[in-house]
């Protein structure tokens, strides 16, 4: 009978194992983005002592799960590995998890009580346990008659947050009964998720038709999409963007009755770039897709980039001219905090 035992990656000799066995499966990706994050990984053992499955997991995500099913039934290692996997995450107190995968796996872990959130022709996004999506949806504040106004939704990482960020809420704002904005929940930012909710959310006290509220799981960010089943980059992107667009609308947007999604412009970020065409191509016609011109401060684009270089070099006086006071104020007070975070390898480009 197989045994599930633990695997420590920070042992040369069993990583070395694991990822040689994960190549035997075709899965070839052990970078530092899939591989640093892993907290806990769990291995099948044969009765000959060989490595025939493995599952790890990073936070409540279910990652690297393969078995080899020679001299196996059928469902049956990948039942245990995955068994064993949600057994751990109960003794960290996690009682919910989500997986993506490939496609074609989806229905194995359907019957192992997964509800599929989204897929593509390559991936499949699902969750298992509580809370789930319908406890997040009746948990956020709404509107009387709700169903009957015209509500939108933002989507942010605000990272942190600009005069760019507030221009888009405020059009938002100006044209709907109803704007949710969406915080990123992903902790992968030099601003992590508390604070830039924060500031969200002091940036956005003024419109009194708009709720801030965390994205949660179901906002799924390029950080948290794995890449190591598959094949190119743009293929990633291609892959996150489309499930994320395919959650909002099929879930998210339905739950809130949300016709309106807006966007800015993305001149300079290939990766946001496809994700406004995903959004484009799977929101409409059901969601109306606004794209919102980019905010200009004299001939510079306000840009939260912008703003973590300027925290780079020191700049106070310029990121005033690209941010609302309260995001100021707090870069002033953690300047030291936010500076050491880019010494300590934070990176700084892209979104």
């Amino acid at each position: 009978m197989d045994k599930v035992v633990d695997l420590y990656l920070s042992d040369p000799a069993t990583k070395k194992r694991w990822i040689n066995f994960l190549e035997k499966l075709d899965l070839h990706n052990f970078s530092e983005r899939e591989v640093d994050v892993i907290d806990h990984t769990l291995g099948l053992i044969d009765e000959e002592g060989n490595l025939v499955g493995t599952g790890s997991v990073a936070g409540n995500v279910l990652k690297y799960i393969a078995v080899c099913n020679k001299d196996s039934e059928p469902g049956q290692r990948f039942n245990k590995i995955v068994t064993a996997l949600s057994q751990y995450l109960f003794t960290q107190q996690i009682f919910h998890m989500f997986v993506f995968t490939k496609v074609k796996y989806a229905d194995s872990f359907k019957h192992l009580g997964f509800n599929e959130l989204a897929r593509t022709d390559e991936a499949a996004f699902l969750e298992n346990g509580s809370p789930d999506v319908n406890d997040y949806l009746n948990g956020l504040p709404k509107i009387e008659n709700q169903s009957e106004k015209r509500v939108a939704g933002i989507v942010m990482n605000a990272n942190p947050f600009t005069f760019g960020h507030r221009y888009l809420v405020q059009k938002a704002s100006q044209e709907n009964d109803l704007v949710y904005v969406f915080v990123v929940a992903t902790d992968m930012s030099l601003f992590n998720s508390k604070e830039r909710f924060e500031l969200v959310k002091k940036g956005c006290a003024e419109f009194e038709n708009v709720y801030v509220v965390s994205g949660d799981s179901y906002m799924v960010s390029a950080a948290t999409f794995p890449a190591y089943f598959l094949k190119s980059a743009d293929t990633l992107i291609e892959n996150q963007t489309t499930i994320d667009a395919r959650v909002f609308k099929n879930v998210i947007a339905p739950g809130l009755s949300i016709k309106h999604r807006y966007v800015g412009t993305e001149p300079f970020s290939h990766a946001t770039s496809i994700y406004n065409d995903s959004l484009k191509r799977e929101l409409e016609p059901e969601i109306n897709l606004h794209l919102i011109p980019r905010l200009q401060k004299g001939n510079t684009t306000v840009t939260a980039t912008k703003v973590r270089q300027l925290i780079k070099t020191d700049d106070l006086a310029a990121i005033e001219d690209l941010v609302p006071a309260s995001t100021a104020e707090f870069i002033k007070a953690n300047k030291e905090e936010l500076q050491k975070r880019i010494r300590e390898g934070m990176k700084i480009d892209g979104n």
